[in-house]
């Protein structure tokens, strides 16, 4: 993997050092240059109008949902949904599951708060039961407490696969296979995993699993729904309208079956047409080398500074993937983060949107570095080199 030549292709790496890719990935070129091609040259809408242009998006669109299915191994476009994001992706299924009172849905405690909220709201509109399984000192998964709070009334476990805020990967296939004996579905928060390692939602064994295009190099505003055939057209839409319904009278309305019967209305065209560009571009390098690059950087950032700093997560940085949050006994996440930008050195200061964990814990907070393709060990060390400046 050859870092100084990928950096070409994005704007901005030699102007900041940028390390807050699990909030938000940079864009190289080819993925800019895709959603500019659609405005320049057929900025229309797809899957109604039948002139060229239109025809045009729809099939670039049509190549977009081909590219998610092939990354994921899925074996339908029909189980691929395009959302806003992976909080949309995750609500269409809680609200469109029909769930009833006293059903139990299990997450892990350290849910980002898209895999927290739409439960709790459902606990209080509709009287779920909703658990979550601890996690093990280090903060890894207690597959064993898991199985334990298993049973027949258990209709769902929806839990994050890697995790934002330390970056610890669940045993998915291990979990998958105790959900499926109980006869629950089973739906993964893949936003930190699929942008970083190869996915493929049959070894994985899930039912569901939602991502954001915008962690992997893609546009914002757009999202992943992956979800069996069979349970896509038992699902109920989030949205209805526009291109979701295949027909009105005055009395009722017939929706398409799926994907189109969940993307109603005008959709994120432009940013559908960045999908397949930024999925080439990072199939095109490797996942499996991305990964080994992200912890790699990871390593040396947790040598350097271990001994003085507070690492949230396991001691081993391979556990971590490609996220160093950590605290300085001696400032508060928010200022260490100011403190790192006056050096050009982007991070993310605070709760990260996991404030239940946070908030247990009387912690306001960390630093969260998140490494990517594009970041360098030089750049590791002017980091590691500022720290040690603030710690004095």
């Amino acid at each position: 993997m050859d870092v100084e030549d990928i950096r070409k292709d994005f704007p901005l790496v030699d102007e900041y050092i940028y390390f807050d890719n699990a909030c938000l990935t940079l864009k190289p070129y080819q993925v800019i240059d895709a959603v500019d091609e659609y405005y320049h040259k057929f900025p229309v809408c797809a899957g109604r109008s039948s002139h060229s242009l239109s025809n045009l998006l729809t099939r670039k669109i049509i190549s977009a949902r081909e590219s998610v299915r092939s990354l994921l191994n899925a074996e339908d476009p029909s189980e691929i949904v395009f959302t806003k994001n992976t909080t949309e992706s995750i609500n269409l299924v809680a609200r469109g599951m029909g769930f009833e009172k006293g059903d139990v849905v299990i997450s892990t405690d350290k849910e980002h708060n898209s895999n927290l909220a739409p439960w709790l709201l459902l606990k209080g509109d509709k009287g779920i039961d909703y658990r979550q399984v601890p996690s093990l000192p280090d903060g890894t998964f207690d597959l064993e407490a898991f199985e334990e709070m298993m049973n027949k009334d258990v209709k769902m476990v929806s839990m994050v696969h890697t995790s934002n805020l330390d970056g610890v990967t669940l045993p998915s296939k291990e979990i998958g296979k105790i959900v499926h004996d109980h006869d629950a579905y089973f739906m993964l928060d893949a936003a930190q995993s699929v942008p970083h390692r190869p996915i493929d939602v049959n070894e994985l064994n899930v039912d569901f699993l939602a991502f954001s295009v915008h962690k992997m190099l893609g546009p914002t505003g757009v999202g992943v729904l992956y979800g069996r055939r069979e349970l896509m057209e038992e699902l109920g839409p989030l949205v209805v309208g526009g291109g979701s319904v295949k027909d009105t009278s005055y009395e009722e309305v017939t929706l398409h079956s799926s994907p189109n019967k969940f993307e109603g209305g005008l959709q994120n065209y432009a940013g559908l047409c960045g999908v397949k560009a930024a999925i080439d571009y990072l199939l095109d390098i490797g996942l499996d080398e991305i990964e080994k690059h992200e912890i790699e950087l990871n390593k040396r950032a947790t040598e350097a500074l271990k001994d003085r700093i507070t690492i949230l997560g396991p001691e081993d940085p391979g556990l971590r993937s490609g996220i160093f949050n950590f605290n300085l006994n001696e400032l508060g996440c928010h200022e260490t983060a100011l403190l790192l930008e006056e050096n050009k050195i982007l991070t993310r200061g605070g709760m990260q949107c996991v404030h239940s964990w946070y908030n247990k814990r009387g912690l306001e907070g960390g630093t969260r570095v998140s490494f990517y393709l594009y970041n360098t060990v030089e750049e590791v060390d002017i980091m590691v080199d500022t720290m040690e400046s603030l710690l004095g």
